[in-house]
């Protein structure tokens, strides 16, 4: 039997009321993908994503762009460069994820560093210089994002003993807040990692740094067909990790880790997650909630909800760690690809998501509708079914 995860709701024939940060042949650049999302305090909020001459990806020519908001993402400034293309070099980047250090303030934004090869067909190596392996690198700000400083983590990231190449995740990573690792900075990975003479297994770990993100180490990494992968911190301090599933099973690939991302007890597939192969994001709900505090468990996941196809842009929520989900709304009716949801400011929630190149769109969620749309939802659910 195929399990089509929780009892979808009827899908609504618009997306919500959203804001869009960038549409095909506008701005600076003509196409746009691949989406990260970070609130930085007292309202501010960067958006930040890929812009491509083409949809296609790396070694197509991309860069990374970014915009801010002042006010909780219900306005927008204009377009600024995260990391310009360098087209003279062809150096291109892509695939940005924001980790925030809540103790220091300083902003890391991970990222794809490509030449001449994309990861399908990039060499093994970690000298960024050879055009045909496929880098990492870290953006860093001490200034809410307004200027970077760059530097390679290619080294740590992707050792050729151990995989061929890798790219960080998009979206969000995270800093522990509870337990022995408290204050930790973890940033998810995939790569394709040697399984034998004829073979490769694509894997999830992640970057971990201890010293406020002056140095990353490598964790192990886990699974086969893990690809994609999100993170969330549980209120007990273990961290959650989900992931796309590479062969496109449609569902989603789970693990648990209980030392901080440095080890992962494999959980397999989750089939109550219905996915085609697609980025998501795992956010906390209330992430300064206290652990007694139910709050604390309360979890959201965006994600495109089709076994097949990336469509039906869809916000989850969890009261129990993730152990359960139910659908909270449907912010996108038709087609989309990577999406992030966080928390911001005064319960609200933000979701930025992509539209086939096409379109970046965000919207922010207040709580009060987050919960009427819950209701409605539930409501909705329990109706019976006319045969």
């Amino acid at each position: 039997m195929i399990s089509l995860g929780h009892s979808p709701a009827p899908v609504p024939d618009a997306p919500l009321p959203h804001t869009v940060l960038a549409r095909a042949g506008e701005g600076p650049w003509p196409r746009y993908r691949i989406v990260g999302l970070v609130h930085l305090g007292d309202g501010q909020v960067l958006a930040a994503f890929d812009g491509r001459d083409t949809g296609q990806d790396v070694p197509d020519p991309t860069g990374l762009v970014q915009r801010r908001s002042l006010d909780g993402g219900r306005t927008w400034g204009s377009f600024e460069t995260l990391r310009a293309a360098d087209r003279e070099g062809r150096h291109w980047y892509c695939d940005p994820s924001f980790v925030r250090d809540r103790e220091t303030g300083a902003l890391h934004v991970f990222h794809t560093h490509a030449k001449d090869r994309g990861v399908w067909d990039a060499a093994a190596g970690t000298d960024d210089a050879d055009r045909d392996v496929l880098g990492s690198a870290v953006a860093t700000s001490v200034d809410q994002g307004r200027t970077w400083s760059y530097r390679s983590v290619t080294a740590v990231a992707a050792p050729p003993e151990l995989m061929r190449t890798a790219f960080p995740t998009s979206g969000a990573g995270l800093q522990l807040r509870r337990g022995p690792h408290a204050g930790r900075l973890l940033q998810p990975y995939c790569g394709w990692f040697w399984a034998d003479g004829t073979r490769e297994v694509v894997r999830s770990y992640v970057l971990f740094s201890d010293d406020h993100g002056q140095t990353w180490q490598r964790g192990e990494a886990v699974g086969e067909d893990m690809d994609e992968t999100t993170i969330v911190e549980l209120s007990d301090g273990q961290v959650l990790l989900n992931s796309r599933d590479h062969a496109r099973g449609g569902h989603r690939r789970v693990a648990v880790s209980g030392d901080g991302g440095a080890t992962w007890e494999d959980r397999g597939i989750d089939e109550q997650f219905v996915d085609p192969g697609n980025n998501a994001q795992l956010a906390r709900r209330f992430p300064d909630a206290d652990p007694a505090d139910p709050r604390s468990r309360m979890l959201l996941f965006s994600s495109s909800w089709d076994r097949f196809a990336r469509i039906r842009g869809t916000l989850s929520r969890s009261a129990d760690d993730g152990a359960s989900w139910t659908e909270a709304l449907v912010f996108e009716p038709g087609p989309l690809d990577y999406s992030v949801v966080q928390p911001l400011d005064d319960g609200a929630i933000g979701v930025l998501w992509e539209v086939e190149s096409r379109e970046i769109r965000f919207v922010r969620v207040e709580a009060e509708q987050l919960e009427a749309e819950q209701l409605e939802a539930a409501s909705s659910e329990a109706q019976p079914l006319e045969m």
